[in-house]
């Protein structure tokens, strides 16, 4: 289950998610030949992703940022796209280009210091755009908990798209992050739970100065959590399951 879509569109062309998606293409590219040469790979990224146990013993602070631009396979980097290309642009609508790029990077830096504190003596890079993304989906929960996002279903052969409001998909992804970082051992078995969660809780704490400039509980009200302007519509499209018919 993943989103593909929402239906909120955004008034203003979102150039600040575009070069962000653009940057982190282009640096995947850069090293993209290292991701079958494990020990050229694991150079790299103690060089420039940021591993807990030395920033906590006062070095690689530069991981803390570096970090966010990085990403440990082709998958890796196309859901974290997907993410920042469905609810970023709203934020970008929002917040303005400067202060959507202001809003970003803090969340992914509350991300990683989140990582760094759930698990501070590891030494495992930590690699990803993902906890900034996060802070997205933080921040588009807030101003947006009604929001039409589809979400496609996958059963083995067949699949179907179900349009969910902002609220239950956002608060699963959320509520998974949590448990799965309470269940599983600190390094998440290879995935940064904690960087996620806290990406998300930054997110929803540093949009509500805007949420309350534009009238808290009021807004919400006048908008019924829905975005402030006419949804998109799409062609709900369900799967196309063969029939076979019996010879008789």
């Amino acid at each position: 289950m993943f989103p593909i879509r929402d239906h909120n569109p955004s008034g203003r062309t979102p150039y600040v998610v575009y070069a962000l998606m653009a940057l982190n293409v282009v640096v995947f590219l850069s090293y993209m030949p290292m991701l079958d040469e494990s020990y050229r790979l694991r150079s790299f990224f103690e060089d420039w992703a940021l591993i807990p146990y030395e920033f906590t013993q006062g070095s690689g602070q530069l991981g803390l940022v570096t970090s966010m631009f990085l990403h440990g396979g082709l998958m890796h980097l196309a859901g974290n796209m997907l993410f920042l290309w469905i609810f970023g642009d709203n934020l970008e609508d929002t917040l303005g280009h400067v202060g959507f790029l202001i809003f970003y990077l803090l969340c992914g830096l509350a991300a990683g210091g989140a990582q760094v504190l759930a698990d501070p003596w590891s030494d495992v890079p930590m690699v990803g755009a993902s906890g900034a993304i996060a802070g997205i989906m933080g921040g588009y929960l807030v101003l947006f908990p009604r929001a039409r996002v589809d979400v496609i279903m996958i059963f083995i052969i067949f699949f179907k798209i179900l349009p969910l409001p902002a609220w239950i998909m956002l608060g699963l992804w959320f509520g998974l992050q949590l448990f799965m970082g309470v269940l599983i051992d600190t390094d998440g078995g290879g995935v940064a739970y904690w960087a996620h969660a806290g990406g998300f809780i930054a997110g929803m704490l540093l949009i509500l100065p805007t949420f309350l400039k534009r009238g808290g509980r009021g807004y919400w009200q006048e908008t019924a959590g829905s975005p402030p302007h006419p949804e998109a519509h799409y062609e709900q499209t369900g799967s196309v399951i063969p029939i076979v018919r019996r010879r008789k």
